[in-house]
């Protein structure tokens, strides 16, 4: 009797988290430039006596500690994604940093919302001409740091995927782990990396904070309209909170475990039910990490074939790295189309 070593057909879960990415490198050259620009607007607003460029200094410093979260959750993906303890990687961890970096955000913006409205009970005096100077400094620095971030905060990082095979049986199973969970055939919405994403966000939120700063310091300066100063501390928290919301969104979605985008799931659809009385009854693909995704799918057909062939038939360009299907024989159900979960 032929029996065929199991050991071709393991495989691990680390789907390439296990590599440095690109958004590590950066996130740590924009925390020292944050930290750096944070202390010097801190102390220039005390000093100067102008909320609107001290909220931007602490603005700053919010950021810089949750780009710290950032940076710590790339190195934690990378060095835990061989252990065997998370069932699908290390992927998750992108995007639970992102979650806990938009709390943080939330939490100064009203922060700063409040310092605000004390300044509308109790102005202070303002030292234009320096606090315009800084601020416009501030504004320079969160530009570079956006360009240094790239703004897109999508994974382009390539992973290795191997290979796996399931049973025989009632129900069968096939795991497919290959290339296509890369290929850019077909983008999808939720594929930017959360982590990157919520760092650009917040050095974003900075750059909106010195720009509200120095039209509300020029305002007050040749209009002698002060009440510009604290008002643009009040319209940047509300413009920060509801960034802060769709990060907040797009991150529990994947903590969740709610369902991949629709396209993904009626591209897996259509492809099984295009051959034969294929039908899929049962349908689960979530997110596992930036980008890419695993998906359960059940077949019902009067004909079944092995799990591998129904693998085959899923398009190339769908972002998938572990995928199990299951097969039933189901003499009865020729012609008919269950509904799929």
């Amino acid at each position: 009797m032929h029996t065929e070593s199991i050991e071709g057909w393991l495989h691990s879960h680390t789907f390439g988290q296990d590599q440095k990415k690109s958004g590590e490198r950066r996130t740590l050259i924009v925390i020292v430039i944050t930290a750096v620009t944070m202390v010097v607007e801190i102390a220039a607003g005390i000093a100067f006596g102008s909320m609107a460029l001290l909220a931007d200094g602490l603005h700053m410093g919010s950021h810089a500690s949750a780009l710290a979260i950032s940076a710590f959750a790339y190195y934690y993906t990378r060095r835990r994604a061989k252990d065997a303890r998370f069932n699908f990687g290390t992927g998750k961890v992108n995007s639970l940093a992102a979650f806990a970096s938009a709390v943080m955000l939330v939490l100064f913006a009203l922060v700063m919302a409040w310092e605000s409205i004390q300044r509308f009970v109790s102005p202070v005096p303002i030292e234009f001409n320096w606090a315009i100077l800084v601020a416009i400094a501030g504004l320079v620095v969160n530009g570079v740091c956006l360009v240094i971030l790239g703004g897109h905060g999508h994974s382009h990082d390539k992973d290795e995927h191997e290979h796996g095979k399931g049973d025989d049986g009632h129900h069968q199973h096939a795991h497919e782990d290959d290339h296509k969970a890369h290929s850019h055939e077909h983008p999808v919405s939720e594929s930017r990396d959360h982590n990157l994403w919520s760092a650009y966000l917040h050095v974003l939120a900075d750059a909106l904070t010195s720009l509200l700063a120095i039209f509300a310091l020029l305002g007050g300066k040749y209009l002698g309209q002060v009440w510009l100063d604290p008002f643009m501390g009040i319209a940047g928290a509300a413009l920060i909170v509801s960034w802060s919301w769709g990060l907040l969104r797009s991150s529990a979605h994947v903590l969740l475990d709610m369902q991949a985008p629709d396209e993904i799931r009626e591209s897996i659809k259509r492809a099984i039910e295009t051959e034969g009385d294929n039908r899929v009854s049962d349908l689960h693909v979530w997110a596992v990490g930036p980008g890419i995704y695993s998906a359960e799918i059940a077949v019902v057909t009067s004909i079944p074939q092995e799990p591998d062939h129904y693998s085959e038939l899923l398009p190339r360009g769908l972002p998938l790295i572990h995928v199990t299907v299951e097969v039933h024989r189901c003499p009865s159900c020729n012609g008919q189309h269950p509904t799929s979960g």
